[in-house]
């Protein structure tokens, strides 16, 4: 009987921790132009939309109108389109709001296929360089730049460890020998 307690006590800890990291992404990822949003409302089939963020950042949403989202995150986006559609137009709605695809981010120098690619959370430089084929035999690991989206002047000095996120520019320097 113990046994079986403490396993259930085990596997309602994982699933805890489980929606805890998944909020935290909601919480922490800023949307911005290349992501691709979907907003459901729980009930309300003709109130869900897909769509790619553009320049403007801004979507057309049923009964609000055009709504500007860069720059906010996921559940700010829920609680906007919640507060929005709450007494006018539903009593309690229940919003939903995901990214169905992350805008990209870049990595050049010393990597074996420079360009852009797809973002995924908690995504590494390390698994960034994997993506772009790996290091080149000329790379130099411990002279890497990352420049992060919106502040491209800015250098920062960086690890094979360091995170990475949407729209940043990561840099492998050539060492000499």
């Amino acid at each position: 009987m113990i046994k079986f307690l403490m396993n259930i006590t085990l596997i309602l800890m994982f699933f805890v921790s489980l929606t805890s990291a998944s909020a935290t992404d909601k919480d922490s990822y800023i949307l911005g132009p290349g992501d691709k949003v979907e907003i459901k409302v729980f009930g309300q089939d003709d109130l869900t939309i897909e769509t790619l963020l553009g320049n403007s950042g801004t979507i057309n949403y049923p009964f609000l109108g055009e709504i500007s989202v860069t720059g906010l995150t996921v559940k700010q986006v829920e609680l906007f389109i919640e507060q929005g559609l709450k007494g006018d137009y539903l009593i309690n709605p229940s919003v939903y709001v995901q990214v169905l695809e992350y805008r990209s981010f870049y990595i050049h120098g010393e990597v074996k296929k420079p360009g852009g690619y797809p973002y995924h959370p908690g995504m590494t430089i390390n698994q960034a360089v994997a993506l772009a084929g790996g290091l080149t035999e000329r790379a130099d690991k411990s002279n890497i730049s990352l420049f992060k989206e919106g502040d491209k002047n800015k250098k920062q000095i960086a690890s094979l460890d360091s995170k990475v996120n949407a729209g940043d520019t990561i840099t492998i320097d050539q060492r000499f020998f």
